[in-house]
């Protein structure tokens, strides 16, 4: 059972210096790939020198943690703060899959941190980002079982395609932008395109 958010929430760390470590720390991690950075590339990006992160993250694990406990929260808050139980199962798929969309393509960088260095998390750590990922998953599970129960949507299986929807848009942050696709607006409306011809749609 994972420890509740409050209980590691002290592990980001709230100054302007841990935030400035964990943004110096996507980039690095984005570009180089979490094994093959070091603490000290970190902290030489900043300027600071080689112990200056151990004070606000003891390992180079724990600043990843914080990075994926940041970033799942906001893709989260996206989701949630995006899906109004009172519209339509179709319209609240389609906001919700535009916010979700929206928020790998603008936070690329850290996105790709955070959705495909989970390997590298401890597995305390691991299993609170697990929760976090599942809550996301349940916001669109949800949404597809009412349009299931009011008829909008006919789909094969709930659970696959609710798989296939988050997962097109985890994958996002793996290529994002492109030649094909550089506006996020853009790429989100595609994405609510397929989002709803998957779950069949009738409307």
């Amino acid at each position: 059972m994972s420890a509740p958010l409050s209980a590691v929430a002290s592990e980001l760390g709230t100054s302007k210096a841990a935030a400035r470590i964990r943004a110096a720390a996507i980039e690095v991690f984005a570009a180089k790939g979490y094994g093959a950075t070091t603490t000290r590339e970190i902290a030489a990006s900043l300027d600071l020198s080689p112990g200056a992160v151990y004070p606000h993250y003891k390992t180079k694990e724990s600043l990843l943690f914080a990075v994926s406990l940041e970033g799942h929260d906001a893709a989260l808050a996206a989701v949630t703060q995006a899906d109004r139980p009172t519209d339509s199962p179709t319209e609240r798929l389609a906001a919700t899959v535009t916010a979700y969309v929206r928020w790998h393509a603008h936070n690329h960088a850290v996105a790709r941190v955070v959705q495909h260095e989970l390997r590298s998390l401890s597995r305390e750590h691991f299993t609170v980002i697990v929760d976090i990922r599942r809550a996301t998953s349940r916001v669109f599970m949800r949404i597809v079982e009412a349009g299931e129960a009011a008829g909008e949507f006919r789909t094969i299986d709930v659970e696959a395609v609710t798989l296939a929807i988050t997962s097109l848009g985890v994958d996002v942050s793996r290529w994002f932008p492109s030649n094909a696709y550089s506006d996020p607006d853009v790429l989100a409306a595609r994405y609510v395109e397929l989002a709803l011809r998957m779950v069949g749609a009738t409307t």
